[in-house]
């Protein structure tokens, strides 16, 4: 039905409706195309200027910038009024699309502007207290505290559209998979095994208490022995624990879990999933199969358990060239001695070598010194400890090192060996650094498998399980679990891209038996585990499918497909570093009612 054939009451009320709308077109999609209509457009005022008898305004939505023009000649007081607006305020503005004379070519709406005829002021604003701009002037704090109008800046909000866009690509491959996605409850019980959790008390159960979880682990475990067969869930997780780049208190995992399936049918689909994220989201091809690198190989290389494999820089152990092959006391009594050879580097002053030596020197690092060698062009090394070795020594640490001529050999020596490769390893990523090596637009990744099981608490003084106690161990190092469990090796995998851990997961346990030899292992009484974990025990009594999973970090995912260093901008309400959240002004001390309601008194020890 047109119009005109419309009853007089149904054309007068659509007329009425579309007199009302706020905005016919949004601001990033008007092009040449345009030119002629009338618009009404709906947004944020980005920027004015005044140039005379003209003013022009350029108005922001989520969508995009489209330029304003009042002209004074032809409607002063329309002039007048869009003189009298200010920065941030919420304006509805009705106009001509006009082909503009001076082109913005970088910005899609660049080509056109609006002649406006009506403006309508939707609501004032305040002087922002920073630039809503790339590149603003607030600090971070600042930012956080008014993290509503950070999020108008493009720059943030392209970064929670990339986290959309993500999790949208998620849903359809693990659909595309026959996983179905299932909610699982957010007020579990305390898992002490893991991280601290954060507890919420029961007012109808006193002096009792919830836990948030710090992962679906057990509930998505409960859902295989259900039958579901294959889940996941893109799930908000709590961890009282201290933050990092990479950290926060609550963070979101793509948890996944299967029945009947081994570790390389886990790591063959979510290496599928992860090249087709890569494409989707980045356009990012990735056509070879990631390495598979096993625990101890990553700790003897790169001394780390989630090594940037975006360059080079191997560690070499040097202990049969330099222990007991000279008179420096500091190697001759060394437990291990490991260096890096940086390419092109001989050239580095003595400022630069004081630098290295004070970063590998800091709190943060706790590495007692420096050695260093330098390659000369005529083949001869010049070292740091030159007066305690011969030059034959010298050659023979070059030849080990396979240094060329230019190159520089940094050495790291010390009584522990799993620590000194850590040490070792926060110089290498320095290295990478200032040699431009660690590039945001390329991706080197990798699996890092055969984990050791069980893992030393000083704290605690007991074996602990380096990912949970679900974890099942290698089938050949079942017998070690009696005679030597340091040497058990879990059935478990991490995903690691450019050195971040993006993701992990087991074959998890689905024998009641070796469940209940695990946390005989870990020092867990049958009571203490029953009273604990007795709800999944008893249910893979009941026919139990075998099963593992993975949980992917959809945080980390997104800053890395975002080139961001930290994962704070790719959410949209972030704690700071200290937990807080300084726009809620949380976590905030309880009323007095509301701790008598919950049976709770609060005494803070000095």
């Amino acid at each position: 039905m047109t119009d005109a054939e419309r009853p007089g009451a149904a054309r007068l009320a659509k007329q009425k409706y579309e007199q009302k709308m706020y905005r016919t077109k949004t601001c990033g999609e008007l092009c040449l195309a345009n030119v002629g209509e009338t618009v009404t457009l709906a947004g944020w005022i980005q920027r004015i200027r005044k140039m005379g008898a003209l003013t022009f305004i350029d108005l922001r939505d989520r969508y995009g910038i489209t330029q304003l023009v009042f002209n004074q000649t032809e409607n002063e007081t329309l002039f007048n009024q869009a003189n009298d607006l200010g920065r941030e305020y919420v304006i509805q503005a009705t106009g001509t699309v006009n082909e503009r004379y001076a082109k913005n070519k970088n910005i899609p709406t660049g080509e056109i502007e609006i002649i406006v005829t009506a403006l309508n002021v939707l609501n004032e604003s305040l002087v922002p207290p920073f630039t809503i701009e790339d590149d603003t002037d607030g600090g971070d704090d600042l930012r956080m505290k008014y993290r509503y109008l950070d999020l108008r800046r493009n720059a943030v909000r392209k970064n929670i559209e990339l986290r959309h866009k993500t999790c949208i690509a998620i849903r359809q491959f693990l659909d595309s998979k026959g996983f179905l996605e299932i909610e699982t409850p957010v007020l579990v019980g305390s898992t002490p095994e893991g991280a601290r959790d954060f507890v919420v008390p029961s007012r109808m159960n006193p002096g009792q208490f919830y836990a948030l979880p710090q992962s679906p682990q057990t509930l998505k475990q409960l859902l295989m022995v259900a039958g579901m067969d294959r889940y996941f869930q893109i799930v908000k997780c709590f961890r009282d624990e201290d933050l990092r780049a990479d950290r926060q208190p609550e963070f979101t995992q793509i948890d996944c879990e299967m029945s009947f399936v081994e570790q390389n049918d886990i790591i063959e689909l979510f290496e599928e999933m992860a090249k087709y994220l890569f494409k989707t989201i980045r356009n990012y091809e990735i056509n070879e199969p990631f390495l598979r690198l096993p625990w101890i190989d990553a700790m003897k290389r790169f001394g780390s358990d989630k090594p940037d494999m975006r360059f080079g820089m191997e560690f070499v152990e040097l202990d049969d060239v330099l222990k007991g092959t000279g008179e420096f006391p500091v190697f001759n009594s060394a437990a291990y001695i490991g260096g890096i050879c940086a390419e092109g580097c001989a050239v580095y002053t003595r400022k630069q070598l004081d630098q290295l030596t004070d970063f590998v020197r800091s709190p943060q690092i706790g590495a007692k010194g420096l050695v260093y060698a330098r390659v000369q062009n005529d083949g001869s090394v010049k070292s740091s400890v030159d007066k305690f070795y011969s030059p034959e020594v010298l050659n023979r640490l070059k030849d080990k090192m396979n240094a060329k001529p230019g190159d520089l050999i940094l050495i790291l020596s010390g009584d522990d060996p799993m620590r000194t490769r850590k040490q070792l390893c926060s110089l290498r990523l320095e290295m990478g650094e200032r040699l431009g090596l660690r590039d945001k637009n390329k991706f080197a990744l990798l699996w890092v498998v055969d984990f050791p099981m069980f893992e030393w608490s000083d704290e605690e003084q007991r074996l602990m399980a380096m990912h949970h106690p679900f974890t099942s161990p290698k089938p050949e190092d079942i017998p070690l679990l009696d005679s030597a469990p340091e040497k058990v090796r879990a059935n478990a995998y991490d995903m690691v891209c450019n050195g971040v851990e993006v993701g992990g997961g087991s074959i998890r346990i689905h024998d009641s038996k070796l469940q209940a030899k695990i946390f005989e292992v870990l020092g867990f009484t049958p009571e203490r585990a029953q009273q604990q974990f007795g709800f999944l025990m008893n249910a893979f009594k009941y026919g139990a499918p075998p099963h593992g999973g993975l949980a992917y970090g959809l945080d980390r995912w997104v800053s890395l497909f975002a080139g961001l260093d930290s994962i704070r901008d790719c959410i949209a309400f972030p704690k700071n570093n200290s937990g807080r959240d300084v726009m809620l002004d949380a976590p905030a001390a309880l009323d007095p009612s509301q701790l008598d309601e919950l049976n709770l008194i609060v005494d803070i020890k000095e």
